[in-house]
């Protein structure tokens, strides 16, 4: 029988020593530092990590709606960032095991429900598993969908409107909206200024410090990251230097 792995709870108390489930081989890199302290400004926002202890590899990030960080409107909920488990720790129930943890928190805590940007592309997990847990779609657009479990009778949650448009307003060159949430945004920023610089593009970057930025700011749903090129969104995650040239040329040759 599959015994049930322990579950770490991450708290600003220990997060210094049990890390935050990515780049831990790379815990001196500017990646990790960023995501550290943006994290330690973030648990009195009521943000929660949960991760599966080795040998096992996995975890789930959390905070409640009004402090989301996706173009979201969720007061009320508990929204999910991330949850991932990865590598032999896959099919084995782990992620349903950390789903049940969010949903315990949000009712101990009195919340509405639970709510979940995912997508079947790049950087936010699928839906499947949310639909064999009772969660339903309340909202979508063409990339992304937005899938809460309601405990009660209450208002829904959605889609911030008008993230679409966004992107028209920066028509010079390379624009990266980036925050901290990922340390992965410290290698993604860096790759497309390497490649304005190699193209003679311009190159600038909107930090986006707190969870009103991405609500007001972020040109994609995803929020965190965003690379628009001469007013077009490029991709609203990382890419790899040779896609972002090919995505460059392409609007160039628009």
């Amino acid at each position: 029988m599959q015994r049930s792995p322990t579950i770490i709870n991450v708290t600003l108390q220990n997060v210094d020593k049990t890390g935050f489930f990515c780049y831990m081989s790379k815990r001196k890199s500017e990646g990790y530092a960023r995501k550290l302290n943006w994290l330690k400004q973030r648990f009195d926002e009521g943000l929660r990590i949960k991760m599966l202890a080795l040998p096992e590899r996995g975890f789930i990030e959390y905070i409640p709606g009004e402090y989301a960080w996706r173009a979201v409107n969720a007061r009320g909920y508990m929204f999910i960032h991330c949850l991932w488990v990865v590598g032999k720790s896959k099919g084995k129930g782990f992620s349903k095991l950390l789903l049940d943890t969010c949903i315990a928190d949000a009712k101990a805590a009195g919340m509405n429900g639970v709510a979940m940007a995912t997508s079947e592309g790049n950087w936010l997990a699928g839906k499947d598993l949310l639909l064999k847990n009772g969660f339903e779609k309340v909202d979508g657009t063409a990339a992304y969908e937005l899938l809460i479990k309601k405990f009660r009778d209450a208002p829904k949650p959605s889609f911030v409107k008008d993230v679409d448009t966004r992107a028209k307003k920066f028509k010079s060159g390379f624009t990266v909206f980036r925050s901290d949430q990922c340390p992965y945004l410290e290698d993604a920023t860096n790759t497309v200024r390497d490649v304005a610089l190699e193209s003679g593009e311009k190159f600038k970057v909107i930090e986006m410090q707190k969870s009103e930025d991405i609500r007001s700011l972020a040109p994609s749903v995803y929020g965190v990251f965003s690379i628009v090129y001469r007013g077009k969104l490029l991709a609203p995650h990382y890419l790899l230097k040779k896609d972002l040239i090919e995505r460059m040329e392409a609007v160039r040759g628009a």
